[in-house]
């Protein structure tokens, strides 16, 4: 991918399992031939799809690369699980898809005010797991996301822009004043959710995974500012047009469901992503925002 450095995702994979823990293939999802080959070779009880193309702003310069990977990729995946046999298929979607909704945010609400390319494209990969449920009985969970962060976090998010920019000394780029909100999910409690849906047999089923808790983009930048021991000099920018002035996950149906509940607060969370930059600052700094 070059929507951001690779070097993160190739961390990942060294440093979060190791090596010998997983069988990784350096591959894309718009290729149907390996999508098809590797599903039938290894036939696998579950096919987790968290292969997407992120990032909301990136998506109004370059709409047709966002649908190639979230729809085409998110079809071909389909596809090759239905040839295969494997009907358990779970899928990472967003919060994005939410657009200018009430809050909080319930899974059932009418998504119809999204807001960018990448929202959209988002949606009809959810739409394409719903027909796949009707035409051809795959058991389906559908995950959206609310602004996950941690350790080595994607680097078009401000959780990572924030830091790199307050450690190095550079200016803070902020849209808007800073009292928009955000759900703020630490990764780690992402995970534990998906781990916790994969062996369910639910027919079709959409389930938020957040906080429950907006944090303003101020409160934040003052915990980041905290955690480093230095303060942000803003650059302060126009209120992005693709932005939502809020998002906030109602999470009942994970409770229930999954029995799941977001453990990191926003402090230690910020606190990990922080240490993480600081270990790895050495490369981390140079990465392009």
């Amino acid at each position: 991918s070059d929507a951001y450095d690779v070097r993160m995702k190739h961390w990942r994979v060294e440093n979060l399992l190791g090596p010998s823990a997983i069988e990784w293939l350096n591959g894309d999802i718009t290729d149907r031939d390996l999508v098809n080959r590797l599903v039938n070779e290894f036939k696998p009880n579950a096919v987790i799809n968290l292969a997407a193309r992120a990032g909301v702003r990136q998506s109004i310069d370059n709409p047709w690369i966002y649908y190639d990977t979230n729809v085409t990729g998110t079809l071909n995946l389909l596809e090759a699980c239905k040839d295969a046999g494997v009907s358990r298929f779970l899928l990472a979607s967003t919060s994005s898809v939410y657009g200018e909704n009430k809050m909080p945010f319930f899974e059932d609400d009418p998504i119809d005010t999204l807001r960018s390319p990448y929202a959209t494209s988002k949606k009809a990969a959810e739409d394409l797991c719903r027909l796949y449920r009707h035409l051809f009985d795959f058991d389906i969970t559908v995950f959206r996301f609310f602004t996950v962060y941690g350790p080595s976090g994607r680097p078009d998010m401000s959780v990572f822009r924030f830091v790199k920019w307050i450690a190095e000394g550079e200016p803070l780029k902020l849209n808007g004043d800073g009292t928009q909100r955000r759900d703020f999910t630490h990764v780690d409690d992402v995970a534990r959710g998906v781990v916790a849906a994969i062996d369910r047999r639910p027919g079709y089923e959409t389930i938020n995974l957040g906080s429950d808790r907006p944090v303003e983009i101020n409160n934040v930048i003052r915990e980041i500012e905290t955690a480093l021991g230095k303060t942000a000099t803003i650059e302060r920018h126009p209120f992005h047009p693709t932005d939502v002035v809020a998002t906030w996950a109602n999470i009942s149906r994970a409770r229930e469901l999954l029995g799941w509940e977001p453990q990191v607060s926003l402090e230690d969370g910020i606190g990990s992503a922080v240490s993480w930059y600081l270990e790895n600052r050495e490369w981390a700094k140079n990465i392009e925002l």
